[in-house]
């Protein structure tokens, strides 16, 4: 864990510069490297544990400043968290840093900065509304506008005159635009519908969204693999607000829309071409159309893989993103013209992922692989060559981790599941050792076979190095409804709360360590955060004789309460029977057969999974009486912010482990 984790990678699109943000176990700072040396070096001095992110970040449009924010919640958009129990008020603060080595000077409290093509304002949002601030160093900050709904993804028109923004309704979505000269407010081509990601044609005149058609079939943990309308781009033009539907998926696979990880979901490139993802093929790939109407062109040739991550090049002729083509389980670099033709790999050795292109055409990105921890990097020459090498600190114990070996396992009913296995460095013929299964969370996540490009899951594989090194064999299950293996495995059938088809998985992960010759059958134990910790608790539920002992992070525990935390509108009493096959799906419908011992770590300010599942859980093991510690976090959220908190929760874990099954 003493590795540093890079994030928010971006470039400069006008001039030959990267920056990033670097973790140094808690202590999280921006980084900057430019051309033509590209040396890493750090732009902020923060010093402290304390669980303030940073977030967001953008080049002014001379290259010559960062704007990011500071503090806050990035994910949920609550209040802002105080992980540290500090005394004093903890804000989410808008910043900016010149990259001369001036001191950061803050700008208001805020986030989601948006800085005009000009340079001279920036829009950003505050307390849910649109404010406005001149980047003048005494420029007072003002609200811009006073609206209904919650606006997010603040776009600027190419001319620096407008802007275009998401207003979110709660049961609809419309696009906005607001005109500085005029000082005038309309929406464009509104309807019930969803509209998201708005993408800005090059002289500011069009807007291309997504629109997602209105459905009652709130997301509630279950499959969709089609919907009844199917999703569509519309075009419209800025002046009049009118728009018409440009494209419109087919009925059956990629009816229903699946995002990409990137921020922007479509982009305008060169030639009037939209570039959007679609699942026609059953995998998620890139396609382009014509703002003039035609078929459109597929940027990748087959299926059996999946784009994950991309972005479009400063001049907008080439799209870069990474997938899983020819490496299933890996992700990697390629990049393509958004007129179609042949994609290029041009990073295969790493796990590589959030491409972008600088304004001097050098590509960066974040890369790792088995042993060498994530690190932001540019390509150049033969291999990719590292922005901060020196961050990594000396004592990371780079040599002693073991690379995992990738295996598939049949589930309980047939199903064949991609899994890492992590096997005890300098193990002897014969000897048989205690294992560990790991089930990520998510569930829409998906473990590789090396550090991991999310913070929780770099933890994660952290984790199981350390279990490894410590005599375990290790497990890292990429069980059905995760991604990476396409639309029907992700979108699986009776999984999660209508039915819990991931327990076959979670059985034949258990079958397949017991069957093995070097491990103790009866020393099998399940560990996991999140959706992690809802099949850990499951695994223990409904199968104690398999597995010894669990730790379950902020698991789920009854579907009925953790739906009602994303769907604020779900009401158990309007379907019985889905509310009665959602709890039958949780693991306290089977806590009369738990009988093995389990550690719970939860924080109390989680926003994702409601502390009270953990609360709940404790009392139905009381009366039980399943033997069980708990570790809780006074103030923390669901991916703790501090770096201390990792390591006392993985630390207890191994002890708790080592406990039961040593």
């Amino acid at each position: 864990m003493s590795a540093p984790f890079p994030s928010e990678l971006t470039v400069s699109r006008t001039a030959g510069k990267v920056a990033w943000v670097l973790d140094e176990k808690g202590a999280r700072n921006v980084w900057i490297a430019e051309a033509p040396a590209y040396k890493g070096r750090r732009l902020t001095n923060f010093t402290a544990d304390d669980g303030q992110e940073i977030a967001q970040m953008s080049f002014t449009p001379d290259g010559k400043s960062i704007v990011y924010v500071r503090g806050g919640d990035f994910e949920t958009h609550r209040d802002n968290p105080n992980p540290a129990s500090s005394p004093e008020a903890v804000e989410q603060d808008l910043w900016i840093a010149p990259l001369t080595g001036e001191a950061p000077r803050k700008i208001s409290e805020g986030n989601e900065p948006s800085i005009s093509p000009k340079g001279d304002r920036m829009v950003f949002l505050k307390s849910g509304q649109i404010w406005s601030v001149a980047m003048a160093p005494d420029a007072k900050p003002a609200q811009l506008i006073h609206a209904k709904g919650r606006p997010e993804m603040l776009r600027w028109t190419s001319d620096g005159d407008r802007i275009i923004f998401v207003n979110n309704r709660g049961d609809h979505a419309i696009i906005g635009a607001y005109d500085f000269g005029s000082k005038k407010l309309w929406y464009i081509d509104p309807s019930v519908d969803t509209d998201i990601s708005p993408a800005l044609s090059l002289d500011g005149k069009q807007v291309a969204f997504i629109r997602i058609a209105a459905s009652s079939r709130a997301f509630r943990f279950g499959p969709v693999r089609t919907a009844d309308e199917p999703w569509s781009i519309r075009l419209a033009d800025i002046d009049s607000g009118n728009g018409h539907e440009l494209w419109k998926a087919s009925k059956g696979p990629g009816s229903a829309f699946h995002p990409m990880v990137s921020e922007n979901q479509i982009f305008w490139g060169a030639g009037d071409r939209i570039v959007f993802p679609w699942e026609k093929t059953g995998w998620l790939h890139l396609y382009s159309v014509s703002i003039h109407g035609d078929n459109p062109s597929p940027l990748n040739d087959d299926s059996g893989f999946e784009i994950e991550d991309a972005s479009i090049t400063p001049d907008r002729r080439e799209v870069l993103f990474n997938s899983n083509e020819n490496d299933i389980d890996s992700r990697h670099l390629w990049r393509v013209p958004v007129t179609g033709g042949r994609a290029t790999e041009i990073e295969s050795g790493d796990i590589a992922w959030a491409p972008e292109q600088a304004g001097d055409g050098t590509v960066a990105f974040l890369h790792s692989d088995a042993r060498r921890p994530a690190r932001a990097a540019v390509l150049g020459g033969s291999a990719p060559r590292d922005l901060a090498p020196d961050s990594v600190p000396s004592e990371f114990p780079l040599n002693s981790l073991v690379v995992p070996q990738t295996v598939i396992i049949s589930a309980s009913d047939g199903m064949q599941i991609h899994c890492q296995l992590f096997l005890p460095p300098n193990s002897k013929a014969g000897e048989k050792h205690p294992a560990a299964i790991f089930f990520h969370g998510g569930s829409r996540r998906q473990m590789l076979p090396g550090w991991h490009y999310m913070d929780y899951y770099n933890h994660s594989y952290a984790m199981n190095q350390y279990l490894a090194s410590r005599g375990y064999v290790v497990l890292a299950v990429n069980y059905r409804s995760g991604i990476g293996y396409g639309l029907n495995f992700r979108e699986a059938l009776n999984y999660g709360a209508t039915g819990a088809s991931e327990f076959n998985d979670v059985m034949g992960a258990g079958l397949y360590l017991r069957s093995r010759p070097d491990v103790d059958g009866r020393k099998i134990a399940s560990w996991g955060g999140s959706y992690g910790g809802y099949l850990t608790a499951l695994a223990l539920a409904r199968a104690s004789d398999l597995f010894a002992a669990g730790v379950d992070f902020h698991g789920v525990h009854n579907w009925n309460t953790t739906i009602r935390n994303f769907v604020p509108t779900y009401d158990p009493n309007r379907d019985e029977n889905a509310a009665r096959l959602a709890y039958e799906s949780s693991p306290l419908a089977s806590v009369s057969t738990w009988k093995s011992p389990v550690l719970l770590i939860h924080g109390d300010d989680d926003r994702n999974v409601p502390f009270d599942e953990t609360v709940r859980l404790v009392e139905a093991l009381r009366k039980q009486g399943v033997e069980f510690e708990q570790l809780i976090f006074p103030d923390e959220i669901h991916g703790f912010l501090t770096h201390r908190r990792w390591l006392q929760a993985y630390g207890a874990s191994a002890e708790f482990l080592d406990k039961h099954l040593k």
